[in-house]
């Protein structure tokens, strides 16, 4: 005999638990995967996106930074950034407040490229949910102050504000 579901799962609903996990990492995926088909620039590594992203929503960001916002170790987030210089999308600047460190700008190349991903995604998004139905939609719409929820629940585990 199935046991069914209940229609207003717990807080220790493990199988609501996995099922969100694992359909965020595949739509993730299936996003990636579609964005980078006729992609002719060298493809850039999701941690390379991300430090772009965050680099170019704040300018002058110091390393150090970088990796914390990143959840990352700091040599991590170097090799990231000398990779990004050597590919002319980061610039690396002394910090005149501390000379031992770097503040990162993107390049206007970077800037060029992440503005085009992402209004790419957008579309990309767009288009799909437009295909929904509408009840669906406004499902879908509904479900993102819980998501956001669950972002800043998971911003509190590692340490940081909620945004």
């Amino acid at each position: 005999m199935t046991i069914p579901r209940a229609a207003s799962p717990g807080p220790t609903d493990t199988a609501l638990a996995d099922d969100f996990s694992a359909l965020l990492v595949g739509i993730q995926r299936l996003v990636r995967r579609k964005l980078r088909q006729g992609q002719v620039e060298p493809r850039l590594r999701g941690a390379h996106v991300e430090l772009l992203r965050l680099v170019m929503d704040t300018p002058g960001l110091r390393v150090s930074d970088a990796a914390k916002e990143l959840c990352l170790a700091g040599n991590s987030v170097s090799t990231l950034v000398n990779q990004l210089v050597t590919q002319g999308l980061l610039q690396r600047e002394v910090d005149p407040a501390d000379r031992r460190a770097a503040r990162l700008f993107a390049t206007d190349e970077a800037v060029e490229r992440i503005g085009a991903w992402r209004a790419k995604r957008a579309a990309l998004i767009e288009t799909v949910v437009a295909d929904l139905s509408t009840s669906d939609q406004a499902a879908l719409a509904a479900a993102l102050p819980a998501l956001r929820g669950v972002a800043n629940g998971l911003r509190a585990q590692l340490g940081e504000d909620a945004r």
